[in-house]
């Protein structure tokens, strides 16, 4: 499936979506800048990730690579190019499932993501709490680079 509009929901519509795939956020290089941030919000600035010239010579990635949870921490950007549900006021996000990191994402990749709404559950107060399942994929690779299972709570 290639990039489509953003899909606009409502809650009350979410549960039409089960297990189906919501659609494909754009590709997003992750640059050497990108990752310094990261590094730095996080505190984890080691050199695989930071330092490009050791990468090169000592790292068996060729050069630097992208945070695991970095890539993870793409996933609320990204989620917005994919679905809107229009009538939230806010969301919240009260966890993952089912992490997987399967792949270094070299910088200079660029990223995309799957998603695929996998459970829906109305909750008092017209609330909706949804398990999406995100496949990040990088550009020119048969196979995602990360997966995981997003909850998601939709407040109207």
């Amino acid at each position: 499936m290639e990039r489509t509009l953003t899909l606009r929901l409502h809650i009350a519509e979410l549960d039409r979506y089960l297990d189906q795939e919501l659609g494909v956020s754009e590709w997003h290089e992750i640059t050497q800048e990108r990752i310094d941030a990261f590094a730095r919000a996080t505190g984890d600035e080691q050199w695989i990730h930071t330092d490009p010239e050791r990468a090169r010579a000592d790292s068996p990635f060729g050069g630097t690579i992208a945070h695991g949870y970095l890539t993870l921490s793409l996933a609320p950007m990204l989620m917005a190019e994919i679905i809107e549900v229009a009538d939230a006021r806010f969301l919240v996000n009260p966890g993952v499932e089912r992490l997987r990191l399967r792949s270094a994402v070299p910088c200079g990749a660029r990223v995309r993501m799957r998603a695929t709404l996998r459970r829906v559950r109305y909750l008092p107060e017209g609330r909706a709490r949804v398990r999406i399942h995100l496949a990040f994929e990088v550009e020119g690779s048969n196979r995602p680079c990360a997966l995981a299972d997003a909850n998601i709570v939709y407040y109207p």
